[in-house]
């Protein structure tokens, strides 16, 4: 029988320091993921969308944007604001100007007083009056799917744009919502359809969200009896609920982009006779809000439905839906 010879100081000092370059290199791995999905990758997309203007404007006027300094975010903003820009686009573009910075490890005081003032000078020059896009209201929804419905080719495209579109409305969900969602995340039962929102704009965390939507009394705009005929068309038993068609409308594994949901809502507008420049993605979104109070419903039934955190946007929707309804003109006889 050997012994084996006992470890030298030396050895078991190699030996710790070995182990704690391994943990902490697992350290460092599990950091960069965390840093990676601190935000949602639309917002990461967003910000370096942003970033990429900013840095075009740098070059062709012989600035450096990365770092760059106050003086020239605020030449950029005012680029911007001669331009047909909005007051919220100048704002995120300095956000996103600002995050890039910090995640490049480079410090820019985005609250510089060339930058704050100047914003402050725009704002009054301007105004700053959101002119958001127009709500697809209940109207012209039933317009849209009797387009879709007169569509004679293509059967199994037809249900599923007139699926996305009545499940958009109906739920109030955001456009990537709509693309997002997975056959799992369906649950029919008497009342209705139940969906599972795994996550959401303001639920970066994921702790997700139930909404309900009931049968309707007219079965041909039901949003709950479409998705039935769409999965029972399209066979899926798993995975994404929205997806690409190939050549030869194969129905492919590929999820849609949220762009695409916008695209169809021009796309039927077109073909039902209404000017389309004027409404997006969120069309569905607002329309929801704005019809249901419109119907009476109020701000906390409202907001159950849309996920806002806060009664300013749901206000917006409620005081647009009631511009006629409580019209002091209404009393006047003329």
């Amino acid at each position: 029988m050997t012994l084996k010879k006992p470890f030298s100081v030396q050895q078991i000092k190699s030996r710790l320091n070995n182990e704690l370059s391994t943990g902490i290199k697992k350290l460092q791995e599990e950091t960069i993921l965390n840093l990676q999905n601190s935000k949602a990758e639309n917002t990461v997309r967003a910000y370096k969308s942003d970033f990429n203007d900013f840095g075009s404007f740098c070059s062709k006027n012989g600035f450096k944007s990365l770092p760059s300094e106050p003086k020239i975010v605020s030449l950029y903003l005012t680029h911007l604001s001669t331009k047909e820009v909005k007051m919220s686009t100048l704002k995120r573009r300095l956000v996103s100007i600002g995050v890039i910075h910090r995640l490049k490890g480079h410090y820019l005081d985005t609250k510089h007083p060339s930058i704050i003032e100047n914003l402050m000078g725009i704002k009054r020059r301007k105004g700053s009056i959101q002119r958001g896009k127009k709500p697809l209201l209940i109207s012209n929804l039933k317009q849209i799917i009797n387009v879709i419905d007169k569509q004679t080719n293509n059967k199994i495209k037809k249900f599923r744009d007139r699926s996305i579109i009545l499940i958009g409305f109906s739920g109030g969900f955001r456009r990537n919502e709509i693309v997002s969602l997975d056959y799992e995340d369906l649950d029919f039962v008497e009342e209705g359809l139940k969906i599972n929102l795994r996550r959401s704009k303001t639920d970066q965390f994921g702790e997700g969200s139930v909404k309900g939507l009931p049968y309707f009394d007219n079965s041909l705009y039901c949003p709950v009896v479409s998705i039935q005929k769409w999965i029972e068309i399209s066979k899926i038993r798993t995975g994404a609920l929205f997806r690409r068609f190939t050549k030869g409308s194969k129905l492919s594994n590929s999820r849609l982009t949220d762009q695409t949901v916008a695209l169809l809502i021009k796309e039927y507008l077109k073909l039902a006779g209404i000017e389309s420049k004027n409404y997006s993605g969120h069309s569905l979104r607002s329309g929801f809000a704005t019809s249901v109070a419109e119907a009476g419903a109020d701000e906390r039934s409202i907001m159950t439905m849309t996920g806002h955190k806060t009664t300013q946007m749901v206000r917006r929707y409620i005081k647009e839906a009631n511009l006629f309804k409580n019209n002091a003109l209404n009393n006047v006889k003329i």
